[in-house]
């Protein structure tokens, strides 16, 4: 088995190893994997250490890394910045980074892996330290508008529950990648006046399946990815789009995480 580290802003995993496949979800710079199978020329199947989401990846686009330094990459920083940029110390080039990110083994000016280092000098997110509920509306604010992306996980483009799984990591907790996975954790609220800010919402299809997920905020209102991150009205029917004048989701159930 190989190890590896996304060095890159933005890397999309595929469903199967070539371009044009399904793109199921993204890495974000830092993040790292467990790479199990080669195929082809440059495709690695891989499992993110994140969420052990099992999916594809061209390897030019991540960092091979040793089993040590895998085990050892500290992963409590985050940035905190809607759109920043790191800076090779070596060759003077700049990554972007978006919200959310990774700053692997940061120690306050650098964060180094493999043979990688960059400095940084955005705002930081330390995930070390005691959660904030209140955090996950204010962070979740700063998504508004980016438009929604089926496996993205970026401000740039973004699904239902990689919203909801980047929000609670900006928090320090760690969500499964999918709206049905996300579903099977925490304590199940019987009556949405019972939720509070933070509160994830969970919406089923005609066959009963978790297919969308939410954040819910004061006053009846939910924060959501459909079209793009927009705040809607909820209420025990489910999502009544605002602009439409119908309801678009229809709630399932409402799970207390933190």
């Amino acid at each position: 088995m190989k190890y590896g580290i996304c060095h890159l802003s933005v890397v999309p995993c595929r469903f199967e190893p070539f371009d044009t496949s399904e793109m199921v979800t993204q890495l974000l710079f830092g993040e790292t994997v467990k790479v199990y199978e080669e195929k082809k020329k440059d495709w690695r199947r891989i499992k993110t250490a994140y969420d052990d989401y099992d999916c594809w990846v061209d390897e030019k686009q991540i960092t091979i890394i040793s089993e040590e330094a895998f085990h050892a990459v500290n992963h409590s920083a985050i940035c905190g910045e809607l759109v920043s940029v790191v800076q090779n110390v070596n060759s003077e080039a700049i990554v972007p980074l978006c919200l959310g990110s990774t700053l692997a083994n940061f120690d306050g000016n650098n964060l180094k892996f493999g043979s990688r280092e960059y400095a940084y000098d955005g705002q930081v997110v330390d995930t070390s330290t005691p959660i904030e509920k209140a955090k996950i509306v204010e962070n979740s604010m700063m998504y508004l508008n980016a438009p929604y992306l089926w496996g993205g996980r970026s401000p740039f483009g973004i699904d239902c529950s990689g919203f909801t799984q980047v929000i609670y990591k900006l928090n320090g907790f760690k969500l499964p990648r999918d709206a049905s996975q996300q579903a099977e954790i925490g304590q199940t609220l019987s009556f949405i006046e019972e939720s509070e800010s933070g509160d994830l919402a969970f919406f089923d299809n005609a066959e009963g399946n978790i297919i969308h997920v939410g954040i819910m905020l004061s006053d009846n209102r939910i924060i959501h990815a459909s079209g793009k991150i927009r705040i809607d009205k909820i209420d025990h029917q489910g999502i009544f789009n605002v602009d439409t004048g119908d309801y678009s989701h229809r709630l399932r159930l409402i799970k207390k995480i933190l």
